[in-house]
């Protein structure tokens, strides 16, 4: 989704340009409704599903040109004339492979001269499109595999491979369904174009402040209320933004203020909101646009994705909320005057449809089993139909337009992210290059599954400072998750595990786009709140190297292996918060805090051995601080 305070990264005309500018935005979702209803059935006209990408990929890549300038500082309501070229250009190389995608697919090997023109525009007018819009880590990293299609034959050893002419790799990448045409393109044109939408027409009908709202109601009364209200308020919040940065920006302007104001410094007051938001791209039922595409590459619905990722993700918010309990105990922090908290009763009165919307979503993915992009659909139907019930939150005519555009606006960067990653996948599909990357990869590990796994989290990790979640595991899940899988492990496990590592780099210095958003709205340190973040979040940089190894943390395996599973790892967990914190009834030494880490860890390896020995570790050490607590507050009240 377009991120809340980016507004001025878009053009805004007046006119006609404006009236232009608009009718293209809701053409976007218009387009996306269409193909995941696939209406012209209904007419008895069939289409290929390319020809639906190529307009939603024209209708993307020509907006992009209209609304975001080439440069800082240019001006913001004129359009200059090459970018007025470059929005023309978009929409003919779209509208052309739509209307002659019928006759493109009997004619795929042909190397016809304007299409081999119309496919080099078509790649040149997608890297200034990320250029612009993602940036230029990952235009680079673009164009470094262009560059190895292209000289292939001058790459050592296992890189080694047939380069690919240049006419050839333009019509390959234009036109072929295993390119830009490909699965990730058709994933953002359908299931994140529908949970973009959903989320959009729950925050124009008053989602957002419902979440707010529901969240002060709640925990705003107990100790370090704010803090908890920010982790609570940020993973509902999480539903309706698919950004951490987005979601930092909504929720922080309001609850960084409170917790400072409640007694929390500054640089923890914003660790808490940058954690508390990047969870929400992993916390089901609705995680960040990465998830989907997974579920897609894997060929699994997207319900399978979501139960699997449910329990590392509620380990993830129950360690953030027992350290920020544990910082309120010693700081002395108590909640909020019950008189400033909103009364949940009205709240719900008054955000009950939201609440229905939410219920309606998990029903229709998870009972009824719809595809992820029809039950995003009918669930953001479910929220314009069902707010027309109260006069606060009805729609009307101007509101569902802008829901539209803002849907649109909300697609720009995810389909550039998809078109560029369209070139990736089709040259690592022409080169080869992701079995030879994949053999090298297993070759510098030695074999050894746990290297390889560590390559991969500080891989997934780098690539994504300055990408987006989606960007950086579309990299990993080309070129690293094929590795892991060569070792064994169960495809789901690799392509999570680099998925959770991707949303990590939004908190792990020295680029963490989520810590940097928080600290400048508290005005912190980005250093202190960096290295707090990465405290807050210790779940997120364990869970998965163990889930690697141990499927029931997914929620996979025998009944009784999952529900001790759960169990040991909610006690793992809170005993790792415990020591990362330093803190039971009173501040822990150094030995008692690494006894009870490591007793953490092994109750969070499922397996009743494992768990008893962590147990035996952890336990006595927790025993004897409650028992000095106790004594030490009978001294207090005998001394009184």
């Amino acid at each position: 989704m377009a991120e809340p305070g980016e507004e001025s990264r878009f053009r805004r005309y007046k006119g006609i340009a404006h009236l232009w500018q608009d009718v293209l935005l809701v053409l976007v979702p218009v387009t996306g409704i269409i193909s995941i209803l696939n209406l012209p059935l209904y007419f008895g006209l069939s289409f290929f599903l390319q020809q639906y990408l190529a307009i939603f990929f024209g209708l993307v890549l020509s907006l992009v040109f209209l609304l975001v300038p080439g440069r800082k500082k240019m001006a913001m309501d004129r359009l200059p004339w090459y970018d007025s070229l470059f929005a023309v250009l978009s929409l003919i190389i779209g509208f052309y492979a739509a209307i002659f995608y019928k006759e493109i697919v009997v004619e795929m090997g042909l190397l016809l001269p304007h299409r081999i023109l119309l496919g080099m525009v078509t790649i040149l007018l997608i890297l200034e499109a990320t250029r612009r819009l993602i940036g230029w880590p990952f235009l680079i990293v673009v164009f470094l595999f262009i560059f190895y299609a292209l000289f292939a034959s001058i790459f050592p050893g296992g890189l080694y491979g047939k380069a690919i002419p240049w006419p050839r790799l333009a019509n390959f990448l234009y036109l072929d369904p295993q390119a830009i045409l490909g699965i990730a393109i058709e994933v953002a044109a359908t299931v994140v174009f529908a949970f973009v939408l959903f989320g959009q027409t729950l925050f124009k009908t008053g989602g957002g402040q419902f979440f707010i709202d529901a969240a002060m109601s709640i925990m705003g009364r107990f100790r370090g209320g704010p803090a908890k209200v920010s982790i609570l308020s940020s993973s509902l919040f999480g539903t309706i933004s698919g950004s951490a940065v987005a979601n930092v920006m909504v929720d922080g302007w309001f609850t960084i203020p409170l917790m400072k104001a409640n007694g929390f410094k500054d640089y923890t007051a914003s660790a808490v909101e940058a954690v508390a938001s990047t969870g929400g791209q992993i916390m089901p039922p609705v995680m960040g646009a990465a998830a989907f595409l997974m579920a897609t590459f894997l060929g699994i619905p997207y319900a399978k994705v979501a139960i699997s990722a449910a329990l590392p993700a509620i380990l993830y918010y129950v360690a953030v909320y027992i350290q920020v309990d544990l910082i309120a105990i010693r700081d002395g922090l108590h909640g909020l005057p019950p008189e400033s908290l909103p009364s949940l009763k009205n709240v719900m009165k008054k955000g009950w449809p939201f609440f229905v919307s939410i219920l309606f979503l998990i029903y229709t993915l998870f009972i009824l089993g719809l595809d992820a992009d029809k039950a995003g659909l009918y669930s953001a139907a479910s929220v314009f139909i069902i707010s027309f019930f109260q006069k606060e939150t009805r729609p009307n005519i101007r509101k569902f337009i802008a829901i539209l555009r803002d849907t649109g606006e909300g697609m720009l960067e995810i389909g550039v992210i998809s078109a560029a990653a369209g070139l990736i996948i089709g040259i690592v599909s022409i080169t080869g290059l992701g079995f030879t990357f994949s053999s090298t990869l297993v070759s510098v590990s030695g074999g050894s599954t746990f290297i390889l796994l560590v390559l991969a989290a500080a891989g997934a990790i780098i690539l994504g400072m300055g990408m987006t979640v989606t960007a950086a595991y579309l990299l990993m899940v080309i070129l690293i998750a094929p590795a892991l899988t060569t070792m064994g492990m169960v495809p789901l496990n690799a392509h999570l595990f680099v998925f959770y590592f991707a949303v990590m780099s939004f908190l792990t210095p020295p680029v963490c786009l989520a810590v940097y958003a928080a600290a400048s709205i508290g005005k912190a340190d980005m250093l202190k709140t960096g290295y707090q973040a990465i405290r807050l979040a210790i779940a997120a940089y364990i869970v998965p190297f163990i889930f690697a190894y141990h499927p029931a943390l997914l929620l996979q395996g025998k009944p009784f292996e999952v529900l001790e599973a759960v169990l040991t790892a909610l006690v793992g967990i809170g005993l790792v918060a415990i020591a990362v914190e330093g803190y039971l009834f009173r501040p822990l030494g150094w030995i008692k805090r690494i006894l009870i880490c490591g007793g953490g860890i092994l109750s969070l390896v499922p397996g009743w051995r494992t768990d008893l020995l962590g147990l035996a570790i952890a336990l006595p050490i927790v025993f004897w601080e409650w028992k000095a607590y106790r004594l030490m507050r009978k001294s207090k009240v005998a001394v009184c």
